[in-house]
């Protein structure tokens, strides 16, 4: 027995070597990868390697490092590894939108209050450290304009609103398509008859809703798949459609499968990320929502958004119908729409309109003590991201109210004309004139670059990151597209200026994920985004993977900023399954010194392997 023993102790530190050798080599392959196409059997959180370089996710930038995170532009600075694949479950992730991730983290919300539908982005070592995969059987998405009637049912498998709604014209299943034929829940003969008999209602002319373009702006809430703004495109009328992702998941990933702006959100307990006096026309048909709760808040935040003498047109039940019920909300919601001084502009068959108005005398004249009350006077309305509502009036600003309305040109003419809100970023008509000028040129630039690669139905949903006055979506007038002007919570509140144009946005982090699906984009322009990161302190891994996210298969990337940022990224094309199409010097501008331009493309890589 003691031989025994002596033989084993003798060979136990070469079993122990060689299992440390093993592991070792186990861990290698683990964080190293070989192609990008790991398979993650459960998914992998955080980013190990921007925590290895001490990157962080700080919001308030306080733990930056001295250095810039990209270097110097050394090609040699670092060296990423691959990155895995997610399991197909995470397919239509979207972090902050998480329900699953709220619940692991036990997270304490008020279903009552829709919080459960509102934004609560997980911390950084519970981020997502891989590539979101498409569907299987995924398919290059159909073009618009044949895009708003009908999608591929391999991108967005899911029929069971088909079968929910069979009887309300949502959207029908045909084979290996998803067909929309226009109707909704309100509106059964088609979301054209519907706009043609609001439009009726408020006595436009020809019964056209674009009011000889001085209606151009459109809040839809409980948007459905959003063929109600679907159809107001051709009147010239873009519409933000706006839902949760509910009990009706995927009308968001629907509508913009479809080619239709359109973003995930709630009206709940925080300020939707809009600016104050954005929109003509607020929308709801059959939305589900309690317009009477907490003393009006959400009806308020409508009045918020709405411009001096816009509209809401609301089709429901309480409209119309005779049930104790809905009379005894009817009458509720008349008084809390009086005391808003918000007027009946018209009531006919399911649908009432009411308009807001032009100055604020009639808030001035109201009883003293009547609710609900005027906003303080420090209140910012254009203070918007990460805001808790208040159950307030907003007046409007002295000069507006003057002019008794928003001193806009109609559209098209609004595009391109200096608004009277450029005063209070202290911005002169100059100054915009130069700003639209500069990126009609850089514009026109870019569609040189992107020849042969881009056919001209090749993209529909572009998003420009950092939009500032919004004269890159200005610059596409021409082209058949549309733009989410997404404007930093932590910059100049320039998203105004861009409403003022006729134009379309949302103000975000992009230390966070941006609320949409997957795949839901063509095209992103990112200038001096990954710049901005770096002052922040905020990880540029973690936005090449929400970059990834959200681009769809074959989309394209512009990414417009320093010389080490561009070679920074360069050294991630393969791990992420892209390929650079060109590199060139951006134009030379006292704005902007120094500046490249990367044009990349994604490739669609499927989930078994293998790139087309």
């Amino acid at each position: 027995m003691r031989g025994r023993n002596d033989g084993g102790q003798s060979k136990r530190p070469i079993v122990l070597f060689w299992a440390m050798v093993v592991c070792l080599c186990f861990l290698f392959l683990y964080f190293s990868g070989s192609n990008g196409h790991t398979r993650s059997a459960a998914i992998e959180y955080g980013t190990k390697f921007s925590r290895s370089l001490g990157w962080g996710s700080d919001a308030d930038g306080d733990d930056g490092l001295e250095e810039s995170i990209f270097g110097t532009g050394d090609a040699n600075d670092v060296k990423p590894r691959s990155f895995p694949v997610c399991d197909d479950q995470y397919s239509e992730l979207i972090p902050c939108l998480d329900r699953n991730m709220a619940l692991q983290t036990r997270l304490k919300l008020d279903l009552n209050l829709m919080e459960h539908y509102e934004r609560h982005c997980p911390l950084p070592e519970r981020r997502f450290n891989c590539l979101i995969p498409p569907p299987h059987g995924y398919k290059v998405p159909i073009k618009w304009p044949k895009s708003r009637d009908v999608v591929w049912k391999a991108n967005i498998p899911h029929t069971h609103l088909a079968k929910e709604k069979k009887d309300q014209n949502w959207m029908t299943v045909a084979g290996e398509k998803i067909k929309f034929p226009g109707g909704g829940t309100h509106f059964h003969h088609g979301a054209d008859k519907y706009i043609s008999s609001i439009a009726n209602m408020l006595n436009f002319k020809d019964n056209n809703i674009n009011n000889e373009g001085m209606l151009r702006t459109v809040l839809d809430v409980g948007c459905g798949v959003a063929s109600f703004g679907g159809y107001l495109l051709s009147s010239n009328v873009i519409a933000m459609s706006l839902a949760p992702n509910d009990v009706h998941e995927n009308q968001i990933q629907f509508a913009l499968e479809r080619g239709i702006p359109a973003y995930l959100g709630v009206l709940g307990t925080k300020r939707l990320p809009y600016p104050s006096r954005s929109f003509e026309l607020a929308h709801c048909s059959r939305c589900r929502i309690d317009w009477l709760q907490r003393d009006g808040i959400l009806m308020l935040e409508l009045d918020r958004l709405l411009r001096p003498g816009g509209y809401f047109a609301y089709s429901s039940p309480e409209a119309y119908a005779q049930d104790e019920e809905d009379l005894r909300i009817w009458r509720e919601m008349s008084s809390l729409a009086e005391r808003m001084c918000w007027k009946i502009a018209e009531k006919k068959n399911q649908t009432v309109i009411w308009v807001k108005p032009l100055n604020n005398d009639c808030y001035r004249s109201r009883p003293h003590g009547t609710n609900p009350p005027l906003c303080k006077s420090g209140d910012d309305p254009d203070s918007v991201w990460g805001v808790t509502m208040e159950a307030c009036i907003t007046t409007y600003p002295e000069q507006m109210h003057r002019d008794e309305g928003s001193g806009l040109a109609p559209w098209p003419a609004r595009l391109t004309t200096p608004p009277p809100r450029l005063a209070d970023l202290y911005v002169t008509a100059d100054t915009f004139e130069k700003d639209t000028e500069m990126w009609q040129q850089r514009v026109d630039n870019y569609w040189k670059l992107f020849r042969p690669k881009v056919k001209q139905d090749s993209i529909r949903n572009i998003m420009d990151m950092k939009a500032n006055f919004g004269s890159f979506a200005a610059a596409l007038k021409e082209k058949d597209v549309w733009v989410m002007n997404v404007v930093p919570h932590d910059g100049p509140s320039t998203l105004k200026i861009i409403y003022d144009r006729g134009l379309i946005g949302s103000t975000h982090d992009w230390c966070e994920a941006f609320s949409t699906y997957p795949r839901t984009y063509d095209l992103l322009h990112a200038w001096t985004v990954f710049s901005d990161l770096d002052k922040r302190g905020c990880s540029a891994e973690d936005l090449l993977l929400e970059m990834d996210r959200i681009l769809r298969p074959t989309g394209f990337i512009i990414v417009r900023d320093k010389a080490p940022v561009i070679v920074f990224i360069k050294k991630y094309l393969n791990a992420l399954h892209w390929e650079a199409v060109t590199v060139v010097d951006g134009e030379p501008s006292p704005e902007s010194e120094n500046e490249m331009i990367l044009v990349i493309r994604k490739k669609l890589w499927l989930p078994e392997g293998g790139s087309t």
